[in-house]
């Protein structure tokens, strides 16, 4: 497993019957997290003097109670600042397991000895887009959402980042990914972080277990000639890690030699001992 172990500003202090007690910075929330089905006594007193806590519907969705928290504070981690901001749908607009994929990215580019441009393709609020575009590399950034792309450019800003050489694009990755390849762009390093489901511009319905594959032969399409990696993130439950290996071996490994490995992210949980699983990564390196 690959943990985010390195963090300062976050902690997954307790878990519970699908719950997390964690902190962000100096703010307490329980989230759900459908991954935690044991029940373990809950010791910690901040299970009760949390400053939020976001809670299921029954008819779907969910909303926040007792919430004592700012509309958005910072949380650091390494050279990296990013704006949490709670939303509707439980997030806060940092995922941060994914700090083990942070550290491997800045690491790879940081090593390459050589310019590297990054693809960051369903990139959210922009952590991944960060810690390249920090390790030297230049990067373009692709979300459908625009709200998303103004919240990453938020994040560049606070991170120092303002004047880094990110493209900022709002744009459906399919599309944008078939007109670059029309265009004669090229990539060193692809970043991706599907949706399990979803619809396209058009109503298009997305399933990550049918989808995927065409969709990284379509975006194979803009690696150059010499790519450093292509790592792959999903949080579909019944997807093992290694069907991410096969994929990229599959499609990848063959074209430019090197090689693909996958494991599960997780979190340490400070109380237990434990780690909390969330989710599943492949990189592929050369």
């Amino acid at each position: 497993m690959w943990k985010a172990d390195q963090w300062q500003d976050y902690e997954v202090l307790d878990t519970s019957d699908g719950e997390k007690l964690e902190r962000w910075g100096r703010y307490f929330l329980v989230r759900p997290d459908p991954q935690v089905i044991w029940r373990t006594p809950k010791l910690d007193p901040r299970w009760r003097s949390f400053d939020a806590r976001y809670s299921r519907s029954e008819t779907g969705g969910g909303h926040w109670s007792k919430n004592r928290l700012p509309e958005r504070w910072q949380v650091r981690y390494r050279e990296l600042t990013f704006n949490v901001k709670p939303m509707n749908f439980k997030h806060t607009g940092v995922f941060p397991e994914q700090a083990a994929n942070w550290d491997f990215i800045g690491e790879k580019i940081r090593s390459a000895g050589r310019p590297i441009s990054v693809l960051n393709l369903f990139a959210y609020t922009g952590a991944a887009t960060l810690a390249a575009a920090s390790a030297g590399a230049s990067v373009c950034h692709v979300d459908a959402a625009r709200g998303m792309v103004a919240w990453a450019r938020e994040n560049a800003a606070s991170s120092g980042l303002s004047d880094a050489p990110i493209r900022w694009i709002v744009d459906d990755c399919a599309k944008f990914v078939e007109r670059e390849i029309k265009r004669g762009r090229r990539y060193d390093a692809v970043i991706m972080d599907p949706p399990s489901y979803g619809r396209g511009p058009s109503g298009e319905i997305w399933k990550l277990e049918k989808d995927l594959f065409p969709f990284l032969q379509l975006v194979s399409g803009v690696l150059s000639d010499e790519p450093l990696f292509f790592l792959i993130n999903s949080y579909t439950t019944g997807l093992a890690p290694s069907v991410l290996t096969c994929l990229l071996d599959s499609l990848i490994t063959p074209r430019f030699g090197g090689h693909s490995e996958a494991d599960e992210l997780g979190l340490p949980v400070t109380d237990s001992g434990l780690v909390l699983p969330c989710g599943a990564s492949g990189r592929w390196t050369k």
